[in-house]
């Protein structure tokens, strides 16, 4: 699910680090030149890394602007071939090496260890010889105006892959998580900033603290939606930079699936309210009885346009992420590369609105969660989950 398919995976990273002044084109270009892919195919190499082209995979050259560059974005895609051998394969022809050893030198009853490995090792590099390689790729959009980086996959091991890339390719600079607080803090206002520093439990600035210590980020703004989506209006508007015109109308609501967890003595406790819903009354129970919500199906609507995602509360990471439709148009007379440059740009148009709309949302919350009225909510949603 790459960044131009109808429905994809996003988490979202901000650069820091020293980066040069001026136009980053050519400093971009030069190092992912460096990193580029290189292919294995014809060799017998378990695995190689690098960056190719977002429009087509098996272009590795990055030095004309047409690779990468559109306008503010620079645009790559990560990729990784990799020859895997199945365990029971290399143990089959290991046996039939092992047999033709010790035939050959009858005086023996078993392999010496030392010569059971050097023959596993030349068995398994005659394997990968004969194994293709299998080839996975993300892409990643850097915003050089804004500083931040989205990438299509949620895998954590993929995205310590990517953060490490990143490192070794642009030197200097360095992939910081956008995890919920860190969102709410380039959200709010300076006269909120010190309710948020007040309320943030964790004891050092690393990135794991930040995000485990609080939870309660994802988890009060997840159970003050799903209480605004059956009790009061859904209609909020427009309070952050964006495409969308500041002030303009959207609605946002919970349906469809809520995941809930709890962690106690038994051990965590997890349960899935899966189905349209009329009044959420199995999750309203959970709630009742300790549970978080720790996932949930958000719908974004504004004018004729729906944005449909999964958010992991957690980390406010963006899953099966379905934007309004963007089409290329192919024929003859179509320009290709230029339709599908359009297609990029009104896809990013939909993306940053549709995450606008979302941070609007979230700081709606934050405005109300860190200002005096939040005690008063509390009473409300703990009195409807009651009833």
């Amino acid at each position: 699910m790459g960044i131009l398919s109808n429905t994809t995976a996003l988490c979202q990273f901000r650069v820091a680090g020293d980066l040069p002044a001026g136009d980053l084109y050519p400093w971009i270009a030069e190092n992912l030149a460096k990193q580029a892919f290189e292919p294995i195919d014809h060799g017998a190499a378990e695995q190689s890394t690098g960056w190719v082209h977002l429009d087509d995979h098996r272009q590795m050259s990055f030095d004309v602007p047409a690779a990468f560059w559109r306008d503010h974005y620079a645009v790559f895609t990560l990729r990784r071939d990799q020859r895997k051998l199945p365990a029971a394969l290399l143990k089959a022809y290991l046996q039939v090496a092992e047999h033709e050893y010790l035939s050959a030198n009858p005086g023996l009853n078993r392999v010496p260890k030392q010569k059971r490995e050097e023959l596993k090792e030349a068995v398994r590099a005659n394997l990968l010889a004969k194994t293709l390689p299998v080839p996975s790729a993300w892409d990643a959009v850097w915003d050089t105006r804004t500083g931040i980086v989205s990438f299509t996959s949620l895998s954590a091991p993929i995205i310590e892959l990517f953060e490490t890339q990143f490192k070794k390719t642009f030197e200097g600079a360095r992939l910081v998580a956008i995890h919920p607080y860190a969102r709410a803090e380039a959200l709010v206002g300076a006269e909120l900033k010190p309710s948020l520093e007040r309320a943030n439990l964790a004891t050092s600035e690393a990135a794991i603290d930040l995000i485990r210590s609080n939870q309660w980020l994802g988890w009060d703004f997840l159970l003050w939606l799903l209480h605004r989506t059956m009790t009061e209006s859904s209609e909020y508007r427009v309070n952050q930079a964006g495409p969308a015109l500041a002030d303009d109308r959207f609605v946002a609501y919970l349906n469809d699936r809520l995941v809930l967890m709890s962690a106690g003595e038994a051990g965590t406790q997890k349960i899935t309210v899966a189905g349209p819903q009329d009044h959420f009354r199995e999750a309203r129970t959970a709630l009742a009885n300790g549970k978080r919500i720790t996932e949930a199906t958000l719908y974004l609507e504004k004018d004729e346009h729906l944005w449909k995602m999964t958010l992991k509360g957690e980390l406010f990471h963006f899953a099966s992420l379905k934007a309004p439709k963007v089409t290329v148009e192919k024929g003859e007379t179509v320009d290709e590369r230029s339709e599908r440059e359009a297609a990029f740009y009104e896809r990013m148009f939909v993306l940053d609105e549709g995450l606008q709309l979302f941070d609007s949302l979230f700081a709606t919350f934050l405005e109300l969660r860190l200002g005096s009225g939040w005690g008063s909510e509390l009473t409300r949603i703990e009195g409807w989950l009651e009833e």
